[in-house]
């Protein structure tokens, strides 16, 4: 590929993708983020339910974490689009971005045509584009055959309960062409970080979107959860991840997955545990089966007692990868 513009192609939603996006568009890289189309809570859902506007919540995130920075007036205008109201006004919590891109959906006749022209107008550097436009609701089947329909009902699930079987879409979808695309001329594709069942695995449930990663002949990079999640993946160690994803994908066995290993102090580990969630931790022997190669390190950064991954260590593994100059085995560490 010589000196080429590397193509990296980040699958998931919300904050999870935008750190990923944000620390690779600091390097000469050609983005896309694929953007999962069935979030149905806050802000999203209320236009989703009250107007039939796709979900646009992840969107706005990504193609924020995607402009550039160093630009006064797209600085300001970025900050305009995270604004939210008061939950308890008559704006009922809605983010200034998510209005805006309704507008333009109505504008530009479709949600595709408002990402485009937000995008021009904040110079962005690279391209969102939804996995899907087509409508339908995630759904879990957990495993006494329960149903839970939504991802907001998936995401909110107030008690542990029942765990997770799998998830589905209430339709078919057709993947948005831009998407599948993307994926088939990367030279690196991330999945996640971001939320197991409700921002990584709804893109691999759209038929060609799993099957365009399935068949990559690049590295396919997921990059494991640092926390476990309370109703969602309670208990899971980074094989169970791992091995979710591939299920996703067909079988494919990951190329590399990447785990954290650094502690979280008390405070840190006694705030999550309130909510009954746990450092994700990598459970040797198994993991193997799941991925060719166990990138495990210091991975997180700690913002207030929130955890999230860190975006510069992602990007240069990412890049590593596309060199093929990753090949530390498991347990070494990352530098």
């Amino acid at each position: 590929m010589g000196d080429d513009r590397k193509s990296i192609v980040v699958i998931g939603g919300g904050s999870g993708s935008s750190a990923a996006l944000r620390g690779l568009k600091a390097h000469d890289t050609d983005l896309t983020a694929i953007v999962t189309m069935f979030d149905s809570g806050g802000s999203t859902g209320i236009l989703r339910e009250e107007f039939g506007y796709p979900p646009l919540g992840d969107i706005r995130q990504c193609i924020v974490a995607l402009s550039p920075q160093g630009n006064d007036q797209v600085s300001a205008l970025n900050s305009a689009l995270d604004f939210r109201f008061d939950s308890g006004s008559s704006l009922q919590g809605h983010s200034v971005g998510n209005l805006v891109l309704a507008a333009l959906t109505t504008v530009y006749h479709g949600v595709q045509g408002a990402i485009d022209e937000l995008s021009r107008m904040l110079q962005l550097q690279g391209q969102v584009v939804p996995v899907t436009l087509d409508e339908a609701h995630l759904c879990a089947r957990l495993v006494n055959g329960d149903v839970v329909r939504t991802e907001s009902a998936i995401d909110l699930r107030g008690a542990n309960g029942p765990g997770i079987d799998e998830v589905f879409l209430d339709a078919e979808v057709n993947a948005n062409p831009r998407a599948v695309d993307a994926i088939r001329n990367a030279d690196a594709i991330l999945l996640g970080p971001g939320d197991l069942y409700t921002s990584v695995v709804p893109n691999l449930l759209v038929k060609e979107v799993s099957d365009a990663i399935r068949d990559a002949k690049v590295p396919v990079i997921y990059a494991c959860n640092l926390m476990t999640k309370l109703g969602e993946t309670a208990g899971y160690g980074a094989s169970t991840f791992a091995s979710e994803v591939v299920r996703y994908i067909g079988g494919r066995k990951l190329d590399y997955l990447l785990v954290n290993e650094a502690a979280f102090s008390g405070e840190v580990v006694k705030v999550y545990a309130a909510e009954d969630a746990s450092p994700v931790e990598l459970d040797n022997g198994n993991a193997e089966k799941f991925a060719e190669q166990i990138m495990v390190g210091n991975l997180a950064i700690v913002d207030g007692l929130t955890v999230r991954h860190n975006s510069e260590r992602l990007a240069n593994i990412v890049l590593a990868a596309i060199d093929n100059s990753v090949v530390k085995p498991l347990g070494t560490g990352l530098d």
